[in-house]
């Protein structure tokens, strides 16, 4: 089990790559493009993530972004909700 700390970093990274990508995750959840189940597995996803202190020099950089850096686990899933579809 992930530790609070954990998920909550996590989380957070999630929501700023989302928002770097002009991805609105509430939204999503609204329109029915994302469920709040595949939302907890793509935060989960991303604590697999061997490297997150790069993750969050990225974003720094990269205020405004079009795509994922390579290295990202849920680039499948940003690349969905980019295009309008289900994630």
């Amino acid at each position: 089990m992930q530790s609070t700390t954990t998920l909550k970093r996590h989380a957070q990274l999630v929501d700023q790559m989302a928002s770097s990508l002009g991805v609105d995750l509430e939204q999503k959840i609204m329109e029915g493009h994302l469920t709040m189940e595949a939302l907890s597995d793509v935060v989960l996803a991303c604590t697999g993530c061997s490297n997150p202190e790069a993750c969050g020099h990225w974003l720094e950089e990269n205020k405004v972004a079009t795509a994922t850096p390579d290295y990202c686990r849920n680039s499948n899933v940003f690349d969905l909700l980019i295009a309008g579809k289900h994630a």
